[in-house]
C-alpha cells in the first residue's frame, strides 16, 4: 500500500542555520527525508531525517558502503521511492506534490548502460529520451551534437547501440540523461566498465556542465578517483544517517596527520639503520616496517605532533644515518571514507555490492 509521506511546513524548509525558505535558487532541497522498510522488530531505517541543500552548478558526491541508503536516498529524491515523511524540492518544485513539473527539471542515469533501447540509434535514444522528457528533438539537435561530440560519440551516431562496446554504451546513457535542457542530473556509477580514455572523457564533461552550463550533478560512485577529481562536495552517508557533509579537501585536510616517508642512507652499507637505531625508530616513534633498497632504507612515520619532525632528524643523525628524502604521506578520499564508516581493513569489499 502506498502512502503520502508526511509533509514538512513550507515554512520548515529552508537552511537550517539562517532559517530562509528554499526558492529556485537552491537546485536540491531534502529536510527531514525518512524511509523504512518492512514491521515491527523487521524495520530497516533506509534513509534516517536526512537533510541537505545543493547549490545550482555544484558537482556532489554521495558515498556510502553497503547498505548505506545511499540508492534509497536517490530514488526518494527522484520519488521513484515514497518516504514515509519529510520533503524534497528540485529547482523550487516540490517533487511528491508535483512530480510532473519536478521531472521537467531533472535527467537520472541510475541502471546505466540498462537505460538506453539497443536496438535504436544513439541519436534516436537522445530524441527518444528528449521526447518522453516532453521536449521536441528538433530544436535540442544542436544541443545533442554537442553531447556526442563532447563524449567522443559523433562518429557513432546513426549505428544501432546494440553494436557498440561497453564503454560506448555507458556514454550514450549519460548522453540520454542529458537529452534535455535539465537544472539536475542524477548519475549513478556513471564510469562503470569505461575504459581509461572514456573515463576521462566523462570527467571533463561532467566538470564542463557544471561550470558552463551551471548543471547541478549528483554522482554515486564507488570509484574515489573519480569522485575526488570531479566532486565539489561529498555526502557520506552509514546506516541511513549523513555522517560527513563537506568539500572533499576540507574532509581530507581534517584527517590529515603528521605522517612522513623517510628514505635513509650511509656511506657504510652496514652501518644503515642498524638493530639500536631501528629499536629506537620502533620505539619512539611506532615505525613498524622498513623496506630496504640497496643501500637504502625506507620507512614511514606517524608523529603525533610537527614537533616531533625534529627529535626524529636528530635521533637519525646520532644514529649515523644521512636522510636522502623526506615526503609528507596525506590521506586520500579513500582513507577518509573508511575512517567515517568504519570500515577501514575491509578494503574494496566496503564498496561492492548492492546498496539498500
Amino acid at each position: 500500500m502506498t502512502t503520502t509521506p508526511e509533509r514538512v511546513p513550507d515554512e520548515a524548509v529552508g537552511d537550517e542555520r539562517t532559517g530562509s525558505v528554499a526558492d529556485t535558487d537552491t537546485a536540491l532541497s531534502v529536510r527531514n527525508l525518512t524511509k523504512t522498510f518492512g514491521d515491527g522488530d523487521e524495520v530497516v531505517r533506509a534513509v534516517d531525517d536526512v537533510s541537505l541543500e545543493v547549490e545550482p552548478g555544484t558537482v556532489v558526491g554521495v558515498l556510502g558502503p553497503n547498505g548505506a541508503g545511499k540508492t534509497t536516498l536517490i530514488k526518494s529524491v527522484l520519488g521513484l521511492v515514497i518516504a514515509d515523511a519529510g520533503d524534497v524540492r528540485l529547482a523550487g518544485v516540490d517533487v511528491y506534490a508535483d512530480p510532473r513539473a519536478a521531472y521537467g527539471r531533472v535527467g537520472a542515469m541510475l541502471e546505466g548502460a540498462r537505460n538506453v533501447y539497443w536496438k535504436l540509434t544513439v541519436r534516436e535514444n537522445l530524441e527518444y529520451f528528449a521526447a518522453i522528457g516532453g521536449e521536441s528533438p528538433g530544436p535540442l539537435s544542436e544541443r545533442h551534437d554537442d553531447l556526442l561530440e563532447q563524449l567522443s560519440l559523433t562518429e557513432k551516431a546513426d549505428a544501432p547501440v546494440n553494436d557498440l562496446s561497453r564503454g560506448q554504451k555507458q556514454k550514450v546513457s549519460l548522453a540520454c540523461a542529458l537529452a534535455r535542457n535539465v537544472e539536475v542530473a542524477f548519475l549513478d556509477e556513471p564510469t562503470l566498465g569505461l575504459d581509461v580514455e572514456s573515463s576521462v572523457d566523462l570527467r571533463r564533461e561532467i566538470r564542463r556542465l557544471a561550470e558552463q552550463e551551471e548543471m547541478t550533478i549528483i554522482l554515486s560512485s564507488h570509484d574515489m578517483d573519480v569522485v575526488q577529481e570531479v566532486c565539489d562536495r561529498v555526502v557520506i552517508m552509514n546506516d541511513g544517517e549523513v555522517v560527513a557533509d563537506d568539500a572533499v579537501s576540507d574532509l581530507i585536510d581534517v584527517f590529515r596527520t603528521f605522517a612522513y616517508r623517510v628514505v635513509v642512507g650511509a656511506d657504510d652499507r652496514a652501518a644503515v639503520l642498524d638493530e639500536a637505531t631501528r629499536d629506537r625508530l620502533r620505539d619512539a616513534y611506532g615505525v613498524e616496517e622498513f623496506e630496504r633498497h640497496g643501500d637504502r632504507t625506507a620507512f614511514e612515520v606517524t608523529l603525533g605532533e610537527p614537533e616531533r619532525f625534529y627529535d626524529l632528524m636528530d635521533d637519525l643523525r646520532a644514529g649515523g644515518v644521512t636522510v636522502h628524502e623526506v615526503e609528507s604521506v596525506d590521506p586520500d578520499l579513500e582513507e577518509v571514507f573508511l575512517e567515517l564508516t568504519g570500515d577501514a581493513g575491509e578494503g574494496e569489499d566496503a564498496f561492492g555490492g548492492d546498496d539498500r
